[in-house]
């Protein structure tokens, strides 16, 4: 690595001490200095300096601006007429923000960007770009996603939670919609992790299966409670995956669920009605709770009451366990969390020109949030291994839908 020999002259110094903002100025000099001195050493020779090493011209500057602690600084970034100069203080992008850049630019490449989105990507990456240009960058990217979302899973994972999410993908000049596949789970040590992502055609049965098959082959084992939404398919490949596991039916989709089949003016007693059910802390507690709800609504909505008959048991499966684990396993909303990140991103893209742009993005979200649950524990599970050793009965298994056995 070259040293820099950077100056600071004596003149400037008052300058810059006088200003609020003094050491980011500072810093800021610095910085553009070592911006020059970058240069100076990609094409071996100085400014106007004429000699056999040169291998390129300069091409003016452009501005960009760099977020740090000590403020937001302004650097003039000098440029060659090939474009071939680049530098690693903006190499700080994170992985996700690397692959949101490249999706953008994936769009352009494949002309189904708008006016917005080619201003964005070429703001965020200063200069424009060509398909060998996208096309390094999603290798760089490409080679990290894949390692994570192939690893080994090697540690048991009593709970797991699993959604999924649609987004549309660009395929043979027509734009589909596609379901992106995500499972997390808590480990035996009480730890969360992202355990992988598939795209697929639709949220089938076929889909699920295959995907929770590869989980599995990655080494996936141990698992006591599921937690998910309602859907069909999904429910039935849990079962079929994952034999003698308890299926939690999401409390908040249930919820959803009510509301949806309520009146405008009832929605807000069958919300806090339902509330209290959800928060029961016993059986029985519930089961009366359930009555009142039923007597309550049965003329004022009525398929509201279907709604909660149908799902009265399923969203109780997890009831047996100690208390300090239910709040967190009856509904899933950790996943939910994850699908609003990954929606906040794909508004900006709006479509995927490919499923590798959209396993490239999610994935790399989802690898950054993997490193960030593992900084803290989600469970104390000391107390949920001894209630397990000690209960003789283990939690209602998961019910096959007779139509699919």
């Amino acid at each position: 690595m070259a040293d820099y020999d950077l100056t600071l002259s004596r003149d400037a110094i008052p300058a810059l001490l006088d200003q609020p903002a003094a050491l980011g100025k500072l810093v800021e000099v610095i910085l553009n200095q070592v911006l020059e001195a970058q240069m100076r050493d990609h094409l071996g020779a100085e400014r106007y300096q004429r000699c056999e090493e040169r291998e390129g011209y300069r091409n003016g500057y452009r501005d960009r601006q760099l977020s740090t602690r000590v403020g937001s600084l302004v650097l003039r970034v000098p440029q060659t007429r090939d474009g071939s100069f680049s530098t690693d203080i903006f190499e700080r992008y994170r992985r996700s923000e690397q692959a949101f850049v490249v999706g953008l630019m994936e769009m352009v490449v494949n002309g189904v960007s708008t006016r917005k989105v080619t201003r964005i990507t070429e703001g965020l990456c200063g200069t424009s770009f060509s398909k060998s240009t996208v096309s390094r960058l999603a290798k760089a990217l490409d080679e990290p996603v894949a390692g994570f979302l192939n690893r080994r899973l090697d540690a048991a994972y009593p709970f797991i939670i699993v959604d999924a999410l649609f987004t549309k993908v660009r395929t043979d000049k027509s734009v589909v919609s596609k379901a992106l596949l995500i499972a997390s789970g808590i480990r035996a040590d009480g730890y969360r992790e992202i355990l992988g992502l598939s795209i697929g055609d639709s949220e089938s049965f076929a889909t699920w299966n295959e995907f929770f098959r590869g989980l599995k082959a990655r080494g996936l084992h141990g698992v006591d409670v599921a937690v998910s939404d309602n859907h069909s398919g999904l429910r039935e490949a849990i079962a079929k995956q994952f034999v003698g596991a308890t299926w939690q039916r999401c409390q908040f989709h249930v919820m959803k669920n009510l509301l949806d089949h309520a009146p405008k003016k009832e929605r807000e007693n069958v919300t806090a009605a339902a509330r209290l059910i959800f928060l029961a802390t016993d059986r029985k507690e519930a089961e009366r709770r359930y009555a009142e709800f039923m007597a309550r609504f049965a003329e004022t909505a009525p398929k509201s009451c279907v709604c909660l008959e149908g799902a009265f048991e399923d969203m109780f499966a997890i009831l047996p366990l100690p208390e300090k684990y239910r709040r967190r396993l009856r509904t899933s909303n950790m996943q939910e969390r994850l699908n609003e990140e990954i929606r906040r991103r794909e508004k900006v893209i709006r479509i995927f020109p490919n499923d590798a742009a959209a396993i490239r993005m999610v994935g790399a979200l989802l690898s950054e949030q993997n490193d960030e649950w593992l900084g803290r524990a989600y469970f104390d599970m000391t107390e949920y291994f001894e209630w397990k050793a000690t209960t003789v009965a283990k939690p209602a298994a998961v019910k096959r839908d007779r139509r699919a056995a």
